[in-house]
């Protein structure tokens, strides 16, 4: 199984690179996200990598990190969601992005994604929810973004469902005071709905 790629840029293309190992060449395919990661031809790069061997084919697919080519393999386990359409749900973002809009349930998010109706959406989110804290070696999940850090003010210090939804926000790049901005007008109890309600916000430009 080749697990990772180390070595010169080929090709680079909007959905593969061509990573030179060794004098040969392996064509992976990637998500607009690594893509980003990627640097120039000629330079080096290390990709996380997962091979789905077929019938007809082996297949190879990069990623710029591990927690990306894990979620990768848990959107190939639901029903309905081949390879093509889990790479273009990684291309929606970072992926501690995206395991935030499944741990709040943001159905919405994959919805948008070319490929996925209502109910694949929604079959996501049922059936990722619960794993998505936890990775397949039991162990934490670079640490849930909703989980306090214990760096973000005291109500995330004391575990309040707002401060563990503003300390969730921060891990997501928004700053101090557009997170507050979000969670004035954000609606709900848990941080779950709390965040879920925000990033709606954030798309929306509310």
């Amino acid at each position: 199984m080749i697990s990772l790629l180390r070595g010169e840029v080929a090709v680079r293309r909007a959905d593969h690179v061509v990573i030179l190992c060794d004098s040969v060449g392996y064509r992976a395919a990637v998500s607009a996200e690594t893509l980003r990661h990627v640097p120039p031809v000629g330079e080096q790069v290390t990709l996380h990598a997962h091979l789905i061997v077929r019938d007809d084919a082996l297949a190879l697919y990069g990623f710029a990190a591990e927690q990306e080519r894990d979620l990768f393999l848990m959107l190939l386990s639901v029903q309905a969601v081949g390879p093509k359409v889990a790479l273009a749900v990684l291309s929606g973002g970072p992926p501690r992005e995206l395991i935030m809009a499944i741990a709040a349930g943001d159905a919405a998010r994959f919805q948008a994604v070319p490929g996925i109706g209502k109910r694949t959406a929604e079959r996501i989110i049922v059936e990722l929810r619960e794993k998505v804290v936890v990775r397949s070696d039991g162990e934490a999940a670079d640490e849930s973004i909703l989980a306090s850090r214990g760096s973000h003010g005291d109500d995330a210090a004391a575990g309040t469902g707002r401060g563990l939804a503003r300390a969730g926000l921060i891990e997501l790049g928004y700053t101090p005071g557009e997170v507050d901005g979000l969670l004035m007008d954000a609606e709900g109890e848990s941080a779950e709905e709390l965040i879920a309600h925000a990033l709606r916000l954030a798309r929306s430009g509310s």
